[in-house]
């Protein structure tokens, strides 16, 4: 078989908040960063969660495991650090106290790597050459075009050595200079999840008889592999030529399949790769002969299907398990944070994945770039609104709006494309960096959360100035998104800056100048006033009658 060059590039899922603004020369206070380094350290996943087909290759693959970790290093002057040091990762012990150390032993994706993918992988070793996270540390390399450092392509799984599931194992990196000293660490998070299947309906003896081969159901012993052999039992009902109309080309790309079928392919011992056919950009250079892209086959087919559970339509837009059906899930909530937890006053969830994905119909048209044709942040954040739906109603597309203050980076990170975990901001920080990953925008799981808290002392996005700068800038406007320090020294000197120039206030502290969540206090704080001790509790809109009677008030 043919080497097959198939080095995973996953591009993007949905996007929320981004980074922007700018910096200041002038300072004043001292930092009171909870790290106890003279550098930051930043770690994050850029997906939010990783998924892979579980512990059974042997019949076909989705996706490999396959996961990846990116970092930014700052000194206390708030610059990058992006040479003359050495970066690397190990496992950490988990949040329920397990350890996470390998995979080989966990997953027969080895033994199948050579038909999937053409290569024959050590043990422990990605398709990348980058290894699982293990107690000896391994280094991490500086990417120059995105100017962070990157180990892409980690074979971790949800498996802990015990053989208990953790969803949430744990990294920590750490960053020594020539000397070997260390200068920073910091524990993130690299979430994967096997819940990636589709048992609900295509297992043998489902509840409902729709997903049912003509030929029966397969009934095999071991529930890894039975609905996947029904699924290419469907398959080759639906398309019996599938194979013999598509051998040359498959063979070119390195794969031999049984010309009887998929079925007998995987009966034959040949695991098979579903993007070998039906191309994917998580898989570059996949696909043959104009086939239907993966995610348009599978979302379009499914659009239709009538969820078992609740009997809503898999298109249904307020239907989040529409999604968990097959996506992480009903254990691994791959939603989540800041969007997937919001609820309103009864405790009903006010966003879904189709909030910023539009319908399942919508993720499966044909003009769609699996992705790389995602939601972006301004779609909801723009103009003061915070909107609950990436989708314009009147379009049925994203929303296009003009403001800019939240948005991603434009052609990014390639022409028509405005990715968010490929856009930077302030300081150059990228927006993952200290909003944290794609569906798990902060504050979100407690894994999720170990990061922010060990730079700024509390969970959620990191927006302390003192944990990036020895001396707090002294600016009106220069932070992340045109922000204002937070702290006792702006208390005392804001005066001046809201006389002249009131309205840019509302930006966060809304149009009536009585608080938005903008202006949410992020933890418990207490100031010193000229009416007194003032005491804010976390999540208090901080507003312009806290203190005095409105903007314009004594």
């Amino acid at each position: 078989m043919k080497q097959k060059n198939l080095w995973l590039l996953l591009l993007s899922a949905p996007v929320f908040m981004a980074c922007g603004g700018g910096g200041s020369t002038d300072v004043q206070e001292t930092s009171n960063s909870s790290s106890g380094f003279s550098y930051v350290l930043t770690a994050w996943n850029d997906l939010g969660m990783h998924c892979m087909d579980g512990n059974d290759f042997s019949v076909f693959s989705v996706l490999p495991p396959y996961n990846n970790l990116h970092a930014q290093i700052k000194d206390k002057n708030g610059d990058l650090v992006t040479s003359g040091i050495i970066l690397t990762y190990e496992a950490e012990q988990g949040t329920d106290g397990k350890w996470n150390t390998s995979s080989t032993d966990k997953t027969n994706f080895w033994d199948h790597s050579k038909q999937l993918f053409g290569v024959v992988l050590a043990q422990d070793t990605g398709l990348t050459g980058v290894k699982t996270p293990s107690k000896t540390p391994q280094q991490l390399t500086f990417n120059t075009v995105h100017q962070w450092w990157e180990a892409e392509g980690i074979p971790i799984t949800p498996y802990n050595d015990d053989g208990s599931k953790n969803y949430y194992p744990l990294v920590k990196v750490v960053a020594k200079d020539s000397q070997g000293n260390i200068l920073a660490e910091a524990t993130t998070v690299l979430p994967v999840s096997d819940e990636m299947d589709c048992k609900r309906c295509h297992q043998s003896n489902a509840p409902s008889n729709d997903a049912k081969p003509n030929a029966g159901w397969v009934n095999n012993a071991d529930p890894e592999k039975d609905y996947k052999f029904n699924i290419l039992r469907l398959h080759d009902e639906k398309h019996p030529s599938a194979v013999t109309d598509n051998t040359a080309a498959l063979q070119a790309k390195g794969y031999t399949y049984d010309p009887q079928g998929l079925e007998a392919t995987a009966n034959g011992g040949t695991a098979i790769l579903c993007a070998a056919c039906h191309r994917s950009n998580a898989l570059p250079n996949t696909g043959v002969n104009n086939i239907k892209a993966f995610t348009a086959s599978i979302h379009g087919k499914h659009a239709a299907v009538i969820d078992p559970l609740n009997g809503l339509p898999l298109d249904d837009i307020n239907n989040r398990n529409a999604c968990y059906t097959c996506h992480p899930g009903a254990e691994t909530k791959c939603l989540r944070g800041a969007m997937g937890d919001a609820k309103d006053t009864s405790g009903n969830n006010t966003m879904q994945c189709q909030s910023c994905h539009g319908n399942m119909s919508a993720v499966g048209s044909t003009n769609r770039e699996g992705w790389l044709h995602e939601p972006n942040c301004q779609a909801c954040h723009h103009d003061g609104k915070r909107e609950l739906s990436a989708i314009d109603p009147a379009t049925n597309t994203l929303r296009n709006v003009i403001d800019t203050k939240f948005a991603t980076n434009i052609d990014t990170p390639a022409a028509g494309l405005s990715l968010y975990r490929f856009s930077k901001g302030h300081g150059s920080l990228q927006c993952e960096a200290c909003h944290g990953a794609t569906h798990a925008i902060y504050p979100a799981h407690n894994a999720d959360n170990i990061l922010s808290d060990q730079i700024q002392g509390h969970a959620g996005t990191i927006g302390e100035c003192s944990a990036c700068h020895n001396s707090v800038p002294k600016t009106v406007t220069g932070g992340p998104h045109g922000m204002h320090p937070v702290g006792q020294s702006w208390v005392e000197g804001h005066e001046g800056a809201a006389e002249n120039n009131t309205a840019q206030c509302t930006v966060c502290h809304g149009q009536d100048y009585k608080g938005s969540v903008l202006s949410a206090a992020w933890t418990d704080r207490s100031f010193s006033t000229e009416w007194g001790q003032k005491n804010f509790a976390k999540g208090h809109k901080v507003s312009c009658y806290d203190c005095h009677n409105g903007p314009n008030g004594d």
